[in-house]
C-alpha cells in the first residue's frame, strides 16, 4: 500500500510539475510568441507599404525628369533678356522681306513672370494680305517663342488687296539676373 501511496503522490507531484510548467514557462514563452508575430505583421505591413511608396516614387522620379527636360526645352526657346533687340531686328527683317511697310511699333508695358518676361509690342503692319499671311508663317518659324494676340485685319479701301493688320506679338525671355 505505501507503494500504491508512493505512486498516487508522485502522480500528483508529477501532475503538479506539469502544471507549474505550462504556467511559468509555456504561457510567457506563448505570449512572447505571439507579441513577436504581431510586431512581425506589423513591420512586414509597413515594410509592403514602404515597397509600394518606393515604386510610386521611382515614377515620380522618372516624371520629374520628364518635367526638368520639358523646362530645360522651353528655356532653350527663351532668349536671355539682352537679346531683344535681336529678336524684334528679327521680326521686322522679317516684315520689310515680305514687303510689308511698319506704320508703328511700340512696346508696351512688359510682364514679368516667375521664369520668364513677356515684352508686348503693338504693330502695325501695311500691305498684301499674302504677303501678312507669309510674315505669320515666318514667325512661327523663328526658334523662340512668341505669341501673337489682339488681332485686327482692315480692307484697305484704296487698293485691292491690301490691308492694315494691327497686333501685339508677345516676345518671351528668360527672367535670369546675372
Amino acid at each position: 500500500m505505501a507503494s500504491g501511496f508512493r505512486k498516487a503522490v508522485f502522480s500528483v507531484l508529477l501532475f503538479g510539475v506539469a502544471v507549474v510548467g505550462y504556467q511559468y514557462m509555456i504561457k510567457p514563452a506563448n505570449r512572447h510568441l505571439a507579441d513577436t508575430k504581431g510586431r512581425l505583421e506589423t513591420k512586414l505591413t509597413q515594410l509592403a507599404k514602404f515597397g509600394k511608396a518606393a515604386t510610386a516614387s521611382e515614377g515620380l522620379t522618372k516624371q520629374l525628369e520628364q518635367l526638368e527636360e520639358a523646362i530645360k526645352f522651353f528655356e532653350s526657346k527663351l532668349p536671355p533678356k539682352s537679346e531683344i533687340d535681336k529678336v524684334l531686328h528679327d521680326i521686322t527683317v522679317i516684315a520689310q522681306k515680305q514687303g510689308l511697310k511698319p506704320k508703328t511699333i511700340r512696346t508696351l508695358k512688359k510682364k514679368d513672370n516667375s521664369g520668364y518676361i513677356e515684352q508686348p509690342l503693338k504693330m502695325e503692319l501695311v500691305g498684301n494680305f499674302s504677303s501678312f499671311y507669309s510674315f505669320l508663317l515666318e514667325l512661327e518659324k523663328l526658334p523662340r517663342i512668341i505669341k501673337i494676340r489682339e488681332l485686327t485685319l482692315d480692307k484697305q479701301k484704296s487698293t485691292e488687296g491690301q490691308i492694315s493688320a494691327d497686333f501685339i506679338v508677345s516676345i518671351f525671355f528668360q527672367n535670369k539676373t546675372g
